[in-house]
């Protein structure tokens, strides 16, 4: 069934075949009859203008021949009517000639009425040709118009069905997902309220560390997760993801997974361990820090996944369990984007870490040299005090043992003038003993 749309306000609407053909004859007959008549009336003001040309050129010709007349008068006058018959033979060409140029005039216009009609001809003929090809271009485009719109109805109709497929598909991979959810959370909650308080911390970090561990070999290959057993700044996080790629690494994260029971009195909330993980990560050198929360179970803003809480703490997210494994791939993804950039800026600091060792070198160089001459210099200093030091000693150790020498001297000297006669001279009793010691020698 052909369409036509309304040029005025685009509303499209359905005719039958034969109100269509109507409408297409009426529009195709008042076409022609209207180019037909612009036709004619454009022949009938070329020979109008035509005849008006020539009535002008025929009035100038008798207004000329009309000044002759008169001129012829006026010298018959003056010549006193001498040559009548020779102005009665002038009047008589000049008539001559009018009458002839009138015939030829009429000649003319005759002609151009043959031309008008001729031309009418040819336009009626150029018209009915024009009609033929217009009307066979129309059916042309027609056609075309229907193929288009068939087409348009048949890809409207593929698009409606491809968009419902989509629709159930998203709809079917949503209602598995809230079902996947839905277990996951009864399992938690089962799972929760059968542990203690420290075992359900422990087991939400083993429950990542597996989950992790699962996919290691074919996700993450050359990653580094491990537990945080750095105690010495006096804290430490859960786990640390770290990645690198050429000797440059471009991601690190420091995880934090926090669980409490659903029988717990004092509930905690996500924000009681923002600061201090942050500190982790700081003290740690990494660049991300992510809790890993079961907390305030009945939040919406945490339940329906990632939260960036950076405006409160720099690169810091809060997830579910769930969003374990796609947070480390988001972040590892949009870190391999930046990993050309990264690469440029370790070499750059390589470079730059090259010349600061130079200098480094040369000022610890330095540094050691001169430490070393004052060394050297003051050790050579304490060894002239000491050599001095030796040599008054030895000086006094001389002056010593010069005198030593000399009260040896005068001792041996003593010793030489000692006799038992001196010593005995004022002590009787010695005296006797020895007189009676040679009395017995003898």
């Amino acid at each position: 069934m052909p369409e036509i749309t309304c040029p005025q306000c685009g509303h499209r609407f359905s005719l039958e075949n034969n109100d269509y053909n109507d409408i297409l004859h009426q529009v195709r007959n008042a076409e022609f009859e209207k180019e037909l008549s612009i036709l004619k009336n454009n022949a009938d003001k070329e020979v109008k203008l035509a005849v008006a040309q020539s009535e002008m050129k025929f009035q100038a010709a008798l207004a000329q021949k009309d000044a002759e007349i008169s001129e012829l008068n006026n010298q018959l006058e003056t010549s006193n009517k001498t040559k009548e018959s020779d102005i009665e033979l002038a009047v008589a060409q000049s008539k001559m000639t009018f009458q002839a140029a009138l015939a030829q005039k009429e000649k003319e216009i005759e002609q151009l009425k043959f031309q008008k009609d001729a031309k009418i001809t040819e336009l009626n003929n150029q018209l009915q040709i024009t009609q033929k090809e217009k009307e066979t271009d129309i059916r042309t485009a027609i056609h075309e118009k229907e193929t288009e719109i068939n087409n348009l109805r048949n890809q409207i109709a593929l698009d409606k069905s491809q968009v419902a497929l989509q629709q159930k598909s998203l709809e079917e991979r949503h209602q598995a997902e809230l079902r996947y959810k839905d277990e996951q959370i009864a399992l938690y909650k089962d799972f929760k309220a059968r542990q203690s308080t420290k075992i359900i911390g422990e087991s939400l970090e083993q429950h990542c560390k597996i989950e992790f561990d699962k996919i290691r070999m074919t996700a993450f290959p050359n990653a580094y997760f491990e537990k945080d057993n750095d105690i010495k700044t006096g804290s430490k996080g859960d786990f640390i993801y770290r990645e690198n790629r050429d000797g440059v690494e471009f991601i690190s994260i420091m995880f934090e997974m926090k669980n409490e029971s659903e029988t717990t009195a004092s509930k905690h909330k996500n924000e009681d361990f923002f600061k201090e993980l942050d500190k982790d990560r700081k003290e740690k050198n990494c660049e991300y820090a992510v809790l890993v929360s079961m907390l305030e179970a009945d939040n919406e803003l945490y339940n329906n996944g990632i939260v960036d809480v950076s405006h409160k703490y720099p690169k810091m997210y809060v997830i579910r369990p769930q969003f374990f494994i796609p947070m480390i791939t988001i972040l590892r993804n949009a870190a391999l984007n930046s990993y050309a950039y990264q690469q440029e800026l370790a070499e750059v600091k390589s470079r730059n870490i090259d010349i600061t060792h130079f200098e480094e070198d040369i000022e610890d160089f330095k540094t050691k040299f001169s430490k070393n001459f004052e060394l050297a210099a003051k050790k050579f200093n304490t060894a002239i005090e000491e050599i001095d030091k030796t040599i008054d000693h030895l000086q006094k150790t001389k002056d010593a043992l010069l005198s030593s020498e000399r009260q040896l001297r005068l001792a041996n000297n003593k010793a030489d003038d000692l006799t038992i006669k001196k010593l005995t001279k004022n002590n009787p009793t010695m005296r006797a003993k020895f007189e009676e010691l040679k009395k017995g020698l003898y």
